[in-house]
């Protein structure tokens, strides 16, 4: 963990989730074809982050998934989560960032595209709980990191040779 001006900054890594209150702020990086997925109440000034790395629990292998890798699983997990820190769901709130095309197929298989799949899945997941999707930063072929201030609801964006921006 870091320390920000105000608080931590707690880490979330690859196909993992966390919680975050004020003062703290949360950061996710490595952003590639995963996307991150923020849910957060502005009232209560709570946000939970989600690194999703791929669209759908059918495609784990192991009997025992992790929740967070998925984005089927992954949203309805931290959904969960938050009711139990007192959020109700009908306020919740939702932006997300990553989902590059990394790498250039010349095949045109879908299971190459991960990275707008993983954005297709996680926008139909939010969709599906009634969650308004508020801001994006998605696509493209650079990866990102990312840091949510529940403070301000900003997500401030890194992006791989293109500079910082914030939604």
């Amino acid at each position: 963990m870091m320390l920000n001006s105000s608080g931590l900054v707690i880490k979330v890594g690859i196909a993992q989730m966390d919680v975050v209150k004020l003062p703290n702020t949360i950061r996710t990086s490595g952003l590639g074809s995963c996307v991150g997925v923020i849910l957060y109440d502005e009232s209560k000034k709570i946000a939970g982050l989600i690194h999703v790395m791929l669209p759908d629990s059918s495609l784990g292998r192991q009997e025992s998934i992790n929740v967070a890798k998925f984005a089927d699983t992954g949203i309805s997990a931290m959904i969960d989560l938050l009711k139990i820190e007192g959020v109700q769901k009908f306020k919740l709130k939702a932006k997300i960032a990553g989902g590059a095309q990394m790498f250039q197929f010349t095949s045109d298989k879908d299971s190459m595209r991960i990275g707008p799949r993983n954005v297709e899945a996680v926008k139909r997941e939010l969709k599906r709980h009634g969650i308004p999707l508020v801001a994006e930063d998605t696509g493209g072929n650079s990866g990102r990191t990312i840091e949510f201030n529940p403070a301000t609801s900003t997500l401030h964006i890194r992006t791989v040779n293109q500079g910082v921006s914030e939604i």
